[in-house]
């Protein structure tokens, strides 16, 4: 087996939204509207609950470490974006293109994660609430917080060094805005089956079996609601669900969009705008117009 690289690309180009020249001044200033609302959206959030005594509870705990992730997790494409809308800058260096790319798999991928450990929290609140405080202390909070971290940026680096190693010959072109895991592959001039299957069952892992169980947390969540006798007790418990049950459906919902498709689709790039701009836009409302706690915080 040949172990040489015989990589001799050194830049590739990001074409973006190239194609689409009387978009550029709209996507420009609509994108880069939405990036200060979400960085300074989330910085507020993650103010608000370290500053609010009221909100030092493990579900806002998660929430403050949500907040981090999601300025990270914008932070990675944007600004390529936004320099990409105002044509200063289309090339990306070889090594900047594959950090860029494990940025942005290991942060997607840690929000699953986080996603799960969440929900996870909202099980036990309801279904064991008088051991809650015991077992969710913020010595084990703290633990548990580490984990998605651990994982996303552990299992996000396979496939990323299996792809970094194919041979990169030319074409050196990226119809999109940002990095792709797919993208790079279909550019590669080397066998790509080992980087295609590593990408696969690093998908699974990290975002597959944390959406399977988020559904069977919140399967156990319904039930133990239904079975509340009081209507008060259960909006009560529901509520303390509902704001991350619609991120959770905007975060996976968006995602199955774009990566369940038919690959080649002239819109990819309009649909990834979803996931990479949209979706963090609105994650802060959501949990500040759906919170209570949160808008009572606010107004002090």
């Amino acid at each position: 087996m040949q172990l040489v690289n015989n990589t001799t690309v050194k830049k590739f180009v990001l074409l973006g939204f190239s194609n689409y020249l009387t978009f550029q001044t709209v996507l420009f200033c609509a994108v880069f509207l939405a990036y200060i609302i979400c960085v300074f959206g989330n910085i507020t959030i993650f103010l608000v609950v370290k500053i609010e005594s009221s909100l030092h509870t493990p579900m806002y705990f998660f929430i403050s470490i949500f907040t981090i992730l999601e300025i990270m997790f914008v932070s990675v494409t944007v600004p390529k974006l936004l320099a990409l809308a105002g044509c200063t800058e289309k090339t990306i260096t070889f090594f900047g293109c594959f950090f860029q790319l494990y940025a942005l798999n290991a942060l997607g991928e840690t929000e699953c994660f986080l996603l799960s450990l969440m929900v996870f929290d909202r099980y036990l609140a309801i279904s064991n609430p008088l051991r809650y405080c015991a077992i969710m202390n913020r010595k084990f909070s703290i633990k548990l917080s580490i984990l998605p971290w651990l994982f996303g940026f552990g299992i996000s680096s396979f496939p990323t060094v299996q792809t970094f190693l194919l041979d990169f010959c030319g074409p050196n072109e990226i119809d999109h805005f940002f990095c792709d895991l797919e993208t790079l592959q279909d550019l590669a001039c080397s066998d790509q089956f080992a980087s295609n299957l590593t990408t696969v069952v690093a998908a699974f892992f990290s975002i597959a079996a944390p959406f399977f169980v988020i559904v069977g947390f919140y399967v156990h969540i319904i039930y133990t609601v239904l079975r509340i006798k009081s209507k008060e007790g259960k909006v009560k418990a529901f509520s303390t669900c509902s704001s991350h049950l619609i991120v959770v459906s905007l975060f996976y919902g968006s995602g199955i969009i774009v990566y369940l498709k038919p690959k080649g689709s002239h819109y990819d790039k309009f649909l990834a705008l979803t996931y990479t701009v949209v979706t963090p836009l609105l994650n802060p409302f959501i949990y500040t117009l759906r919170n209570t706690e949160v808008k009572i915080a606010l107004r002090k």
